[in-house]
């Protein structure tokens, strides 16, 4: 056989354009790309009128595996992953049990996800307090980068980065040439914020949204990039939920700073008004903003700097379970959700096929330094996504594959059947069923990037 698997007649999205071509997988790489290619495969997936995308990758993502599968795990949350387009995913050190600060935890993670992920992953290592002479080790191993805090993270074994934790691990990633990752809001802001709210006896969702206001982040963001600038450290804030946030990373940007930035599912699909009508399964941190910030939000995932992830933060259904805002475990289950969104952000005339498909692909593999993800191309890892953009619906509890069916997106409306997926041309979906069970394996971030 020539090929291991021939796509035929789609409509391929490649170099920035929508063409009618054929792809040829060999070994788990796009050996082949054009028109009517020859030569026989063991599979073909006639793909005529359908739309074939650089596979997604999430680059924040929870599975809580080892020691929370309660929660959630590597099988369920690569399931969903697959099931919503994706086709790799950036696991986050914490919320698992231990927490990956350092070598050991490391290993047990890997093994873990080695075993039960379908989906190729990379793992973010943890910065925090007391931890520091870890980071050499955590790099060596392959992590992606390191994740700190800058306020509470709802975990006693993950605690947050004080100014001088955050400045010192910021030096020591510049040595290793190592990404951090911020979550950036101020605590002393949001700490006020809560107890101003509780000692007035208020524990609605209007009193939580109004506890973490946009200065929480904008803070936050200002002190973190002084930080990188003084270093020379690569940043990335993770989940900016204002416009304000992203405009701060772009001014510094243009200032010479190595930073970035993300925004994620839940706020280009749900406003202010949507969380308090849903109740504690639409709270996270930040917090969903209001209609007017979620348009910034989406001028920037159709902008070319745009980067969209889930911050899918899945927990049992009993830590959701109550009308207090501020003890109800925060976050949202996404992962399955973010191709659907932008694809019907593309339908509305939001942004450009190339653009939601970039905010997922291209833009997080360049970030990351992952050469080998994020655009189909000749030697590329074969990850393919295989959509039919006529269909649109609404997101329903039945279809999640998470390991607990719910999610604040579900009732959103969705654009982009999927029909098949395939991770370095191993098929993970077909026919709009996940199949397959494990062989993910590590990324590792390519330094020559």
């Amino acid at each position: 056989m020539d090929y291991d698997i021939l796509i035929r007649g789609g409509n391929v999205l490649a170099g920035g354009d929508v063409v009618e071509l054929d792809i040829g997988i060999g070994e788990g790489e796009i050996a082949a790309l054009g028109p009517s290619l020859s030569g026989r495969a063991r599979t073909e997936i006639d793909a005529t009128g359908l739309h074939v995308l650089p596979g997604g990758i999430d680059a924040h993502v929870h599975c809580d595996e080892p020691g929370r599968t309660e929660w959630e795990g590597f099988t369920t949350a690569s399931a969903a992953l697959s099931a919503g387009g994706m086709t790799a995913f950036v696991d986050m050190p914490l919320n698992a049990s231990p927490p990956t600060v350092d070598v050991d935890a490391f290993d047990l993670k890997l093994r873990a996800a080695e075993a039960h992920s379908r989906l190729d992953f990379a793992l973010w290592g943890g910065l925090v307090p007391g931890r520091l002479d870890e980071l050499p080790g955590l790099h060596a191993r392959g992590a992606i980068g390191f994740k700190a805090f800058m306020s509470e993270t709802g975990m006693d074994d993950y605690r947050p980065a004080d100014d001088l934790t955050l400045r010192e691990g910021m030096r020591r990633a510049a040595q290793l040439d190592a990404l951090v990752a911020v979550h950036a809001e101020d605590n002393r802001i949001v700490t006020a914020g809560r107890d101003h709210a509780l000692a007035a006896g208020r524990t609605d969702a209007r009193s939580y949204l109004e506890s973490r206001p946009p200065a929480a982040e904008t803070e936050a963001i200002r002190r973190a990039i002084e930080i990188a600038d003084d270093t020379g450290c690569r940043l990335h804030i993770v989940h900016v939920s204002t416009g304000e946030g992203i405009e701060q990373v772009r001014r510094a940007r243009a200032e010479g700073v190595d930073v970035s930035c993300e925004t994620v599912t839940h706020y280009l699909a749900l406003t202010d008004q949507d969380a308090i009508r849903i109740g504690t399964l639409a709270k996270c941190a930040p917090p969903i903003r209001d209609a007017p910030t979620r348009e910034r939000l989406w001028d920037f995932a159709a902008a070319a700097d745009g980067i969209v992830a889930s911050d899918h933060s899945p927990c049992p259904p009993e830590l959701k379970g109550t009308d207090d805002f501020f003890a109800a475990w925060g976050g949202v289950n996404g992962c399955q959700a973010t191709l659907g969104v932008l694809l019907e952000g593309v339908g509305r005339g939001r942004l450009t096929l190339t653009a939601a498909s970039a905010a997922v692909s291209a833009h997080v593999a360049d970030r990351l330094r992952l050469p080998c993800k994020g655009v189909i191309a000749v030697d590329r890892d074969a990850d393919i996504t295989i959509t039919d953009l006529a269909h649109t619906w609404t997101m329903q509890t039945e279809e999640l594959h998470y390991r607990h069916p719910i999610s604040a997106l579900v009732g959103t409306p969705m654009r982009g059947a999927i029909r098949h997926v395939l991770s370095r041309g191993r098929p993970i979906v077909t026919d709009g069923r996940v199949v397959g069970d494990g062989g993910g394996r590590l990324l590792r971030p390519d330094a020559d990037r």
